[in-house]
Formats: structure tokens, sequence, C-alpha cells
């Protein structure tokens, strides 16, 4: 799946949710790339619902939103 982010460095999430519920292959286009490949790894295997329970609402200095927060409305839009 592909999610445009807004209001971050990152310009785009992909990701990969299975039939379990779970999270796979997350990359991010732009924004700190070290960081992004830590939080890639840290969701990598990880139920949707967790991931988005952990980053949704995280901000980044001044901004109301993040790349982290922007995975977790990636995720929630898809598991509707």
């Amino acid at each position: 799946m592909e999610y445009i982010t807004s209001g971050t460095c990152s310009r785009k999430i992909n990701f990969e949710i299975d039939d379990n519920g779970r999270v796979h292959n997350v990359s991010f286009l732009g924004g700190c790339n070290g960081n992004l490949k830590a939080i890639s790894k840290l969701v990598e295997g990880m139920e949707a619902t967790k991931v988005i329970e952990i980053l949704e609402g995280n901000t980044c200095g001044p901004r109301p939103t993040s790349c982290a927060d922007q995975l977790a409305k990636a995720l929630k839009e898809n598991l509707k």
C-alpha cells in the first residue's frame, strides 16, 4: 500500500498489512533516513492496531504530526 504523507519531511510511506493484520515492509520516501529505518525495523511483524496505539499522536518539533504519526494514520486508513 502507498500513503502520501502530509505535514512531514517524508513524502510517502509504502507498507503491507498481511491477512493477520500485521505490518510488513514499511519504507519512507524522504525524511530522517536513520530514524525512519529504525521505525520500519521496530514495527516489522507487529499488529497494525498496536503500531497505531503506540505511534498515533506523536509530533515532531513544532509540527502537529510526525512521520510516525503519519504511519499510524496510514495504517488506520487501510484497516477500515
